[in-house]
């Protein structure tokens, strides 16, 4: 499954690196510019261009609920 998202800080990126690292699934970050990076490497992360909203992918259900909700807290 995939869900688009806007990143507008440090700190949110921060968020989606911990609770990816709580999944027991690979979580996979895509930016508009075509880079990919694992979900639960923030140097992987603090690579990708968030001027646009970034894909989050996931094939569990439970797992993109908790990345998605670590953004909106």
């Amino acid at each position: 499954m995939v869900r688009q998202v806007k990143v507008s800080s440090f700190s949110e990126v921060q968020e989606i690196v911990s609770a990816a690292a709580k999944c027991e699934n690979d979580v996979g970050v895509h930016d508009m510019r075509g880079s990919i990076a694992d979900a639960k490497s923030i140097l992987g992360m603090m690579c990708l261009d968030y001027s646009n909203p970034v894909n989050i992918v996931c094939e569990n259900d439970s797992d993109m609920n908790r990345v998605v909700r670590a953004i909106r807290q």
